[in-house]
């Protein structure tokens, strides 16, 4: 073993000793209870390769022994870091090591291949050494703020190293993402056609002239410059075998964009984009924020691609090495798998706790950023749970999946492949059997009815929540659509509730209504139909109004407003209804950077008083989201809190 791999597997080893118990942030306080990751306690499991949200996968032989790992780099909270994944075995596909974290994570990361050494720059800089030295030996190559004088609204910002001309030196490949024509929020007619224009993805060249870097222009297509659908991670290589350098860019969405290079090696020119596709057509991953890197993984002599997905999957992308119609074509994306540590269900994880097996233990129903709705079973019952992966529930044969599309999210069409599930489950119709209600991207509140039986479920296709509205159907005044008769349209990404709230054997529902105040929506056998009729705002506070980040709006006392602001910035509450104070009463715990606690103080007639008690913990789970649901894994009879995070993980907070 080299002086390089026994320093690595040294680090790797203390490294992963810390991780096991590594706190959520680097600022980890102590004055109220903290979190614990949730592991998988299954070790014969292989789940998929995961980071948390927003994976930038650095392909390279780490740990020097030949094949080549992973490293991937994610900004998110609270799982931030650069993280190893060692493939131990050397195979092209193989099932790699739990991650350890090597480092902080660095934005706009990028990998290049240069003689077959890698080289990793960031906006501006090289990362000299970075194997061994990570972010600290940067030296500058060229002015890093040069393109936010150029663009107004940058998100990505991808630099990489390539000889262009073939003179010998290396000159500078910049990826650009331009938001200002898309402008993110609101920006609908009312036939549902976004009226702003799209994201912008520029590949620009800045030039090694006698050893001096001078920015030229963006890279042109014809008389017009490259222009893909934001994100647009460029990859110049030899993707078609016939000696000149093509490039293949990904975007914001979920495609990849082929330019061949119809000139020469020296003098580069550029064939009109064409989306890569196979036998199955158009060639996507899963989800979307995309972040392609090029290179031979597979060691056949062809160049394949390792991408990064937003909800912190990898994949591989094999070159077949075959071309058609002028084209390389590749294989489908294969998703990395590894062995089991910290338990994960995608992006912005939106879990409740069930016994949806109705084996005498606490399962997971969970909704993420990708729109699924996953089934995590708990298979022992213990005290933490071992579990088993997560699997999507299915209606039919294909996996549920509620997807905004062309136009379902009010931030606009770049956000088609999201969906942001989240969810209760409970007998809807009071047929014994446990259902599943769901809102998402939309802002529609749907529910799966449960046609199996105990132990065996099985969900039909969605069905509308139904409302006995008197007139007109209330709506977010944002939302392009109108609601179908007797439907429920509120606040986008909230906790629909289904619950028992006035006690009289009907599920009610508990959730924000179309102006974001928490309101009851009361069940009631109308005509042998079960409905539910128009809500009320019961929930008072002192004070009454607040925004998503639990900032008061409004001191005065009144009904309990959860959210007051707009647009994108609306919605967004996940909720979980419990006894958590032991008094008897249901109070609400919400999320917030952990979980804040609106503490139930009592009723006066049809009215609950609350007061907001702040957060259970001081720990950040959060930059955009947590989830709890409440479980009691060591049969106390007390509730805990489990939280999804936006990393995917799970957090548990112990009494």
């Amino acid at each position: 073993m080299n002086f390089l791999k026994a320093t690595l597997s040294l680090i790797a080893i203390v490294c992963l000793s810390s991780c096991q118990n590594q706190k959520p942030t680097s600022e980890t306080k102590t004055s109220l209870p903290q979190f614990e990751r949730v592991m998988y306690n299954n070790p014969d499991a292989v789940v998929d390769l995961g980071v948390g949200l927003w994976a930038w996968p650095l392909p390279m032989d780490y740990d020097g022994d030949g094949d080549y790992d992973l490293l991937v780099s994610c900004k998110d909270v609270p799982f931030n870091g650069i993280w190893f994944f060692e493939n131990s075995t050397g195979e092209a596909f193989p099932t790699f090591e739990k991650p350890v974290r090597i480092g902080d994570a660095l934005r706009d990361i990028q990998i290049s291949y240069v003689d077959g050494k890698p080289r990793v720059l960031r906006p501006g800089i090289e990362l000299e050494d970075f194997k061994a030295s990570l972010d600290s030996k940067p030296k500058d190559i060229f002015p890093g703020d040069t393109f936010e004088k150029l663009h107004n609204k940058i998100r990505f910002n991808q630099w990489k190293y390539v000889d262009y001309e073939n003179d010998g030196d290396l000159d500078i490949i910049v990826g650009i993402q331009d938001g200002e024509d898309y402008g993110w929020d609101n920006a609908y007619n009312d036939q549902g056609v976004w009226v702003n224009g799209p994201l912008h993805g520029f590949v620009y060249l800045i030039e090694n002239v006698d050893g001096k870097y001078a920015l030229k222009d963006k890279i042109m297509v014809g008389d017009k410059p490259i222009d893909v659908y934001g994100a647009p991670s460029p990859n110049f290589d030899d993707f078609d075998n016939d000696g000149d350098l093509d490039i293949i860019c990904g975007e914001f969405l979920d495609k990849f964009t082929w330019f061949e290079n119809i000139g020469t090696r020296e003098k580069p020119k550029y064939a009109k984009g064409k989306y890569l596709e196979n036998k199955d057509g158009i060639i996507t991953m899963d989800l979307e924020m995309i972040v392609p890197v090029a290179l031979d993984w597979d060691k056949d002599g062809d160049v394949d691609l390792i991408v990064g997905d937003e909800d912190g999957r990898v994949a591989f992308i094999e070159n077949t090495g075959v071309s058609q119609d002028r084209m390389p074509v590749f294989n489908s994306p294969r998703y990395f798998k590894q062995k089991p540590e910290y338990l994960k269900f995608g992006a912005l994880v939106t879990p409740f706790s069930t016994d949806w097996d109705d084996d005498g233990d606490e399962d997971l129903i969970c909704g993420n950023s990708a729109g699924y709705i996953g089934y995590i079973e708990n298979l022992d019952g213990g005290d933490p749970p071992s579990w088993a992966p997560p699997v999507y529930l299915k209606n039919g044969q294909k996996p549920i999946r509620i997807l905004a599309g062309e136009s379902g999210s009010i931030q606009g069409p770049c956000e088609a492949k999201w969906g942001y599930t989240v969810l209760s489950v409970a007998d809807w119709n009071n047929d014994g059997l446990n259902d599943i209600v769901v809102n998402s991207i939309w802002g529609k509140v749907v529910w799966y009815k449960n046609t199996g039986s105990k132990g065996n479920p099985q969900l039909s296709e969605k069905k509308l929540v139904k409302v006995q509205w008197e007139g007109e159907i209330p709506k977010p005044d944002w939302y392009w659509w109108t609601p179908e008769p007797n439907s429920l349209a509120t606040q986008w990404r909230t906790t629909p509730t289904a619950i028992d709230w006035n006690k009289d054997g009907l599920m009610d529902l508990v959730m924000l209504d179309h102006e974001g105040y928490l309101t009851f929506f009361e069940r009631k056998n109308i005509d042998g139909n079960l409905m539910l009729l128009p809500g009320r705002r019961i929930f008072k506070s002192e004070p009454g109004q607040y925004n998503r980040n639990n900032e008061v709006s409004d001191k005065s006392k009144g009904s309990l407003r959860l959210n007051t602001d707009k647009y994108g910035s609306s919605g967004r509450r996940k909720m979980a209804f419990g006894d958590w104070d032991g008094d008897g009463d249901t109070d609400i715990l919400l999320n917030s950077e952990s979980v804040s606690l609106f503490e139930n103080l009592g009723s006066q007639g049809t009215n609950v008083n609350l007061e907001f008690k702040g957060n259970l913990s001081d720990e950040k789970l959060a930059g955009h989201t947590t989830n709890p649901t409440l479980v009691d894994w060591n049969k106390d009879g007390k509730s805990e809190l489990l939280v999804g995070a936006e990393d995917g993980h799970f957090y548990y907070l112990k009494r």
